[in-house]
């Protein structure tokens, strides 16, 4: 099974140094251990464009989707067994990137 697991933030670029060397010891050990699929960081929620095309005509509006103080600000795509095992390495990720993180299995 694959997961989404949304790294949430309130803040861009808010990664210290030593963060980002949790962050790529993590990333690393995922792929030694096979669970790594996919991962990326992502820009402040301002450079977004929302895109509606559900009828006549494409409708593209800058900005977020949703006003929020906290955002998705990067995400892991991992594999894993089981949700547990999923749950588990989504703890260690929160804990390197010192954020709250949300776990979604794909369908």
């Amino acid at each position: 099974m694959q997961y989404l697991v949304s790294v949430i933030d309130d803040k861009t670029n808010s990664g210290t140094p030593d963060e980002m060397i949790a962050i790529n010891a993590f990333n690393d050990r995922l792929v030694a251990d096979g669970n790594w699929v996919f991962a990326g960081g992502l820009s402040d929620p301002s450079t977004a464009t929302v895109i509606d095309n559900r009828g006549g005509e494409a409708v593209f509006t800058d900005g977020p989707f949703v006003e929020s103080k906290e955002y998705l600000a990067g995400f892991w795509v991992m594999e894993a067994p089981d949700l547990d095992v999923a749950l588990k390495l989504a703890a260690e990720g929160s804990k390197a990137c010192n954020r709250k993180v949300e776990v979604r299995p794909f369908l």
